[in-house]
């Protein structure tokens, strides 16, 4: 009998554990850092957001002189990217009752990685896909509200960089997902995460 309750208090535990795993994994902070939206504009069209991103690697500017509609200039455009973040407490608390952060659970952004991946999982770094980076991009997620916060999702140097500058003189497109993640800690100094994807088509697409 020893032996089946020891077994029985095992499984309720590991049953308590998996119910309980996402948010030990989500860190400390009580509450969670959602995604509302994940958006994409190109470099030369940075004020046009897209929920997917059509990332010229290669675009022919007409303007300022001595750019012209006969003479060209072949010019590189960094790519943006804008996540919009809130705050969802971990703990809903008792039925009929509304639980809100506090400005003690503001989450202050300061950092953002960017990786992509191909959908054909051919995904060796300066081969099948850009290399994965970190930039800095800093706001604050309000208690309650959103923050809306830019950042470079494509950068110039890896349109310069395999695989992507070989699609300049080529009609090859590479279809991939940017995984962006951003990095903060609230108040008290828990950290906290969240990642959010996009679509992106590389090539050399006509201006």
């Amino acid at each position: 009998m020893r032996i089946v309750k020891r077994i029985a208090v095992t499984a309720l535990l590991a049953m308590a554990c998996a119910s309980c795993g996402d948010v030990v994994r989500d860190g400390k902070s009580p509450v969670f850092l959602v995604v509302d939206q994940m958006e994409a504009a190109q470099g030369n069209k940075n004020t046009q957001f897209f929920n997917n991103l059509i990332s010229d690697v290669i675009t022919n500017v007409i303007t300022p002189a001595p750019c012209s509609d006969t003479s060209p200039c072949p010019t590189v455009f960094n790519d943006l990217g804008r996540i919009t973040l809130r705050l969802v407490p971990k703990d809903i608390g008792p039925t009929g009752t509304t639980v809100t952060p506090t400005t003690n659970n503001e989450v202050t952004i300061n950092r953002i990685r960017v990786a992509y991946r191909r959908t054909d999982n051919r995904n060796t770094p300066g081969v099948d896909v850009p290399y994965a980076f970190e930039t800095a991009s800093t706001g604050t997620v309000p208690a309650s509200g959103t923050l809306q916060l830019s950042f470079t999702l494509v950068r110039n140097d890896a349109k310069s960089e395999s695989p992507l500058v070989q699609l300049r003189t080529n009609n090859t497109i590479i279809d991939a997902i940017a995984d962006v993640t951003v990095y903060g800690q609230d108040r008290v100094g828990n950290d906290i995460n969240a990642t959010a994807s996009i679509g992106v088509a590389f090539g050399n697409f006509g201006d």
